[in-house]
C-alpha cells in the first residue's frame, strides 16, 4: 500500500514533468536516515551532464544542512583512467570514511529504451466524443497515417543510496528507479530528476524536509 501511495504521489508531483517514478525499495531495517557528510555520483560518459546532475543534488542536500561533494571532483583524482579497479573503489571508500563521508548516492542510466506515439492531442475523458462513430472517425487517422507517429526515447535511471558509516555496516539504504522521457535540454532534464529524487527520497524519510 506505502508504494502504490508513492507512486501515486510522484506521478502527481510531475505532471509537468519529464522524470516519472518506476519503482523504489527501502532497506526495512531503516527507520529514519539521517546522513551528514555525502558524496554524489553521477556515472556517465556525458561530463556537461554528469556536473549539471551533482551540481543540483549538491545544493538540495545543502539546503537540508548536509556536506556534500561531487564525485567528478574526487573521482578524477583517485585514478590516471577513467575506468576504476575494485582495489581503487575500495581505497576510496576508505578515504571517504577516514574523512567523515557517511552516504554515498549514485545514480546511472542502467537502459534505453525507443518508443512510438501518437502525434494526435489525445483529450480528457470529459471532452472524449459520446458516440462510437464520432470517437472512431476522430482517431482512425492515427492508425494509417505513420506521419501522424514520433519516435522518441526513454531513459531508465536508478539512485542508489549507500550508508559507509563507520559504526555501521556499509549497506544499501534505498534505490529508485525513474524513467526520463526524452531529455533534449540538460538543464530541465536535471532539474526535473533531481526535483523528483529529493521529493521521493523525503517521503522516505531519506533525507530532511525543509522546514
Amino acid at each position: 500500500m506505502k508504494k502504490i501511495t508513492l507512486l501515486i504521489f510522484s506521478v502527481i508531483l510531475t505532471s509537468c514533468s519529464s522524470a516519472r517514478l518506476v519503482d523504489s525499495w527501502k532497506n526495512p531495517d531503516i527507520g529514519i536516515y539521517d546522513p551528514y557528510k555525502v558524496l554524489v555520483v553521477g556515472l556517465t560518459s556525458d561530463e556537461v551532464a554528469k556536473q549539471e546532475f551533482e551540481m543540483a543534488l549538491k545544493k538540495e542536500l545543502e539546503l537540508r544542512g548536509n556536506e556534500v561533494m561531487m564525485g567528478h571532483i574526487i573521482l578524477d583524482t583517485t585514478s590516471q583512467t577513467e575506468i576504476l579497479t575494485e582495489a581503487e573503489l575500495e581505497n576510496l571508500e576508505s578515504k571517504l570514511t577516514k574523512e567523515g563521508y557517511d552516504t554515498i548516492i549514485l545514480t546511472k542510466i542502467i537502459g534505453i529504451e525507443n518508443k512510438s506515439r501518437y502525434l494526435l492531442n489525445f483529450k480528457s475523458y470529459e471532452q472524449t466524443y459520446r458516440q462510437f462513430k464520432d470517437d472512431y472517425l476522430m482517431y482512425e487517422e492515427s492508425y494509417y497515417n505513420p506521419n501522424n507517429i514520433e519516435k522518441y526515447t526513454i531513459y531508465n535511471a536508478e539512485t542508489s543510496i549507500y550508508c559507509i558509516c563507520p559504526t555501521k555496516a556499509r549497506q544499501l539504504i534505498w534505490k529508485g528507479y525513474i524513467n526520463i522521457a526524452d531529455p533534449r535540454a540538460i538543464k530541465k532534464t536535471v532539474k526535473d530528476y533531481v526535483k523528483l529524487a529529493v521529493e521521493v527520497l523525503e517521503e522516505e524519510q531519506i533525507i530532511a524536509k525543509i522546514e
